[in-house]
């Protein structure tokens, strides 16, 4: 029941009308002591009352306050609870947020290492040496090819200076510095070192590396590349040498020309001066006797003088002279490029008679030598370039004759280059074997590469086994390779096929 203020003052006026109307009529109250105690007791009752209806209207008035406190209350609690749930769902839309951020950055993370280890597997890949180094000229990056060539790792190439990492690279600290810092790349070529007694070629180049404030001219360092062209300046020098050849190959061919002719003028003379002083001829016997001349007493004084053999002589010094210059018109004038049936057992003859007269025969020892060729009547043609094979053919003498010729070890009694040849299925298989010094072990490997000689400084070239290599392999598809023990002797087999190039044709 709810209690208003003016309904509580009219209880209040009811109270005390009511003990008003007590003390009138109760009859046995009497003035004096009574009446105070009477009214007395009616103030105590009335202020009681009042107490209790101020404290009724307060109580009131504190469940209005606590009413209206409980409906802010509940206004404010779900005024909170939008709030949590808006936060909530704005932080439930950044988490999805966050994650879906974390996992980009988790797949482009994923993306750089394998970017990463892309460009590190293709740097990895280049032969050529790769380091990177900071402005300061110390190591950032080490290449696998850097790890190969200096045999320092990674780890500790890291961070040290260039100058200790790579030693013997022709370029100061300064002059590295000066590089980075003008942004002008550097080129060096053909720079020579030895490498195991051998000469080895590199390029050398340094790139800088320019950062971003490229305005303000800051470089983050360089990229130094050495790579090794050795194989490429033995190719050069290798070009230049058979230019040489060939103009040597030409000269040659003018030279032969220019001898032929009086060499044929000497061999036409000589046998006319042999035929005019034969007795069987009797034109020879008419013109003496017309000058009165005993031409039997003649004969007996040019026998006894040794004169026909002096002429025999001529004769066959002419002759042999003319076959050399008959092998060296052939050899200058066949066309690398064109093939023919070629009869290797005469390749073979003509090789050796070219090589007795190179200049070998006046050494007492190239004159010992004794050359055997071996060769079945019905060995059977090749299908090939004569010119290159006897290139080869000259080459493999020449360096059996000089092997022969050292004194580098003891000689046999009988100094021999035996050459054979054999069919095997569709190949023919010449043999080349000379009982010399033989070849060491750690020399046979490297016989057939360019420039490489064992002969003094002067006396090789290092080419001559290189081009037969090339020349039995690359334009013949054929095979040569060698077998020796030091001190045993060396064997030379090469193998060619007879059809050429082993290509079929078909007639349709």
């Amino acid at each position: 029941m709810t209690y208003t203020p003016a309904r509580l003052k009219a209880r209040a006026s009811k109270a005390v009308l009511m003990a008003a109307c007590t003390c009138a009529i109760n009859p046995c109250f009497a003035a004096g002591r009574e009446v105070e105690t009477s009214l007395s007791l009616l103030i105590i009752i009335a202020g009681l009352l009042v107490i209790q209806t101020i404290l009724i209207a307060g109580l009131q008035r504190s469940r209005i306050k606590n009413k209206a406190a409980k409906n802010l209350l509940k206004l404010h609690q779900k005024e909170l609870e939008q709030k949590i749930q808006d936060r909530t769902q704005s932080l439930y839309q950044k988490n999805t947020e966050l994650e879906n951020a974390i996992q980009s950055h988790k797949i482009i993370a994923t993306q750089l290492q394998d970017t990463k280890r892309h460009l590190q597997t293709m740097i990895n890949s280049v032969p050529d040496i790769l380091v990177g180094v900071a402005a300061d000229g110390r190591v950032t990056y080490w290449n696998i090819a850097a790890f190969e060539k200096t045999g320092l790792s990674f780890d500790k190439a890291l961070g040290t200076h260039i100058t200790t990492a790579l030693p013997h690279l022709p370029i100061s600290e300064d002059q590295l510095e000066e590089i980075i810092k003008h942004q002008q790349p550097f080129i060096n070529r053909q720079l020579q070192q030895i490498e195991n007694d051998e000469p080895r070629f590199y390029d050398l180049r340094i790139y800088p590396l320019i950062s971003g404030q490229v305005s303000s001219g800051q470089t983050s360092g360089a990229v130094i590349q050495l790579k090794d062209v050795t194989q490429r300046v033995q190719l050069e020098n290798m070009m230049i040498q058979n230019e040489k050849m060939s103009s040597l190959g030409e000269l040659a061919a003018g030279i032969a020309h220019e001898i032929n002719n009086p060499l044929g003028i000497i061999l036409h003379n000589v046998q006319n001066i042999i035929r005019r002083t034969s007795p069987e001829l009797d034109s020879n016997k008419e013109i003496a006797h017309k000058h009165q001349l005993d031409f039997s007493n003649f004969n007996h004084y040019l026998s006894e003088r040794e004169i026909p053999q002096f002429l025999e002589n001529i004769r066959e010094a002419g002759e042999r002279a003319g076959r050399i210059v008959t092998n060296m018109l052939e050899f200058s004038h066949s066309n690398h490029n064109e093939k023919s049936w070629v009869d290797i057992p005469k390749l073979i003859e003509q090789a050796i008679e070219f090589n007795r007269n190179a200049g070998f025969a006046e050494q007492t020892k190239m004159a010992d030598i004794k050359v055997v060729s071996q060769f079945s009547a019905d060995f059977p043609s090749v299908f090939a370039s004569a010119a290159e094979l006897q290139q080869v053919f000259l080459n493999l003498l020449r360096n059996a004759y000089q092997a022969l010729s050292s004194d580098d070890y003891k000689h046999p009694e009988e100094l021999r280059v035996e050459i054979s040849g054999y069919v095997k299925k569709s190949d023919v298989v010449i043999e080349i074997s000379d009982n010399g010094p033989g070849i060491k072990d750690n020399i046979k490997d490297h016989i057939f590469e360019p420039f490489f000689t064992t002969k003094e400084v002067g006396k090789g070239t290092g080419l001559g086994l290189s081009v037969s290599y090339f020349i039995i392999t690359e334009h013949h598809k054929g095979k040569i390779s060698v077998s020796s023990h030091y001190g045993k002797g060396a064997v030379f087999k090469i193998r060619l096929p007879m059809a050429g190039e082993r290509q079929f044709s078909l007639n349709i």
